[in-house]
């Protein structure tokens, strides 16, 4: 069983899930635990201190702290001092597929050495008291030895595994292939957690129905849709979902703004932008909001154009409600995924479970 309720997860996202994000999207309500960006753990160790400053933490959510590296001894030392520190769960992060993160042989990269694998969960297990997690891509090139991962990674004491399915090589291109999560929850006696393409509050239950899988994670259209977890919160309670109007979107906007420059300061107007990267996509209006607010030079500029485009749309101009009226974006699924994974994608089989 999941340890957490509601069985939902904000997502680790580099540059994104930082405490002031975390914040915004978990006090709209229905996330279980958030989680934070990755933390690099290198050969020369980060100091108990700046390990302790990533435990920030939204009173009455659960926090993930997710850490990167390969060194068993320096990636044990920050498991111990982030569980310390009062992190509730310590994530290894097995998934990043970016090439300036594989070619240093972390993230992603890790996939391919069960070996190391076992060795660096080993040893993160034993000076962990608390919750322990992985979260994997399918696998590296292929899905091909995606249950043999997992099943390493469950015989080295994780108390639950994130799977987000794609392979490595997929980056976020096609669909992802749910039917992993679902060879995965058959496999595993560990919770499964899914993750990918979980772009409407519906497809969160979908999910679930459709691979069995424990709790869902959702990243990227959280930033696109801050509402999504109450949303299937309330698909949950049998309740009406709220769908946000354009006033909506414009007001959390103008709050983010405000927040980020109080909190955050630096880049705020890039930060947006970084929203309405995946936000703008939500407009039906052939991307004239989108184009127009990332071409804005400040942050004046910026929500400019909010107001002027975006605040007056009803939500029936937005593909923001909890089933996806207009369903710009492609779901994910447990039966045809268009992505490239191998013998799991397309119309091929899925993996057997060993």
């Amino acid at each position: 069983m999941f340890p957490f309720a509601p069985p939902t997860m904000l997502a680790p996202m580099e540059g994104v899930s930082h405490p002031t994000f975390r914040r915004l999207i978990a006090e709209r309500g229905g996330v279980g635990v958030v989680c934070t960006e990755f933390v690099r753990v290198s050969r020369a160790p980060l100091s108990p201190v700046a390990l302790r400053r990533e435990v920030v933490k939204v009173p009455g959510v659960p926090l993930s702290v997710q850490v990167m590296g390969n060194d068993a001894e320096k990636m044990a030392d920050a498991a111990h001092h982030v569980a310390d520190a009062g992190a509730d769960v310590v994530d290894i992060n097995l998934g990043c597929p970016m090439p300036r993160v594989v070619k240093k042989g972390v993230g992603a990269a890790m996939l391919k050495d069960p070996a190391l694998l076992a060795r660096v969960l080993g040893a993160m297990r034993e000076r962990t008291p608390g919750l322990l997690s992985a979260k994997i891509r399918a696998g590296f090139d292929d899905a091909e030895n995606v249950v043999r991962i997992a099943k390493t990674v469950e015989a080295a004491g994780v108390d639950f595994l994130v799977v987000h399915p794609r392979t490595r090589r997929d980056l976020y291109e096609g669909v992802a292939d749910w039917r992993i999560v679902r060879v995965l929850k058959e496999a595993l006696a560990i919770p499964v957690v899914g993750n990918g393409d979980v772009w409407y509050a519906a497809d969160a239950l979908r999910m679930e129905r459709e691979t069995g899988c424990d709790a869902v994670m959702i990243g990227r259209p959280a930033m696109r849709n801050p509402w999504i977890f109450e949303q299937v919160a309330a698909l949950r309670a049998g309740e009406a979902p709220f769908d946000p109007s354009g006033a909506d979107l414009a007001e959390w906007l103008h709050r983010v703004r405000a927040v980020y420059e109080e909190e955050i300061g630096g880049n705020v107007p890039g930060k947006l932008k970084e929203l309405l990267r995946w936000m703008g996509r939500a407009v039906d209006d052939g991307g004239a909001f989108r184009q127009a607010a990332l071409r804005a030079p400040d942050a004046d500029a910026i929500l400019g154009e909010v107001d002027a485009r975006l605040r007056p749309l009803g939500p029936e101009a937005l593909d923001l409600d909890a089933h996806g009226r207009h369903r710009f974006e492609r779901s994910g699924a447990a039966e045809g995924s268009g992505s490239r994974s191998g013998s799991v994608g397309g119309s091929a089989p899925a993996p057997r479970v060993a």
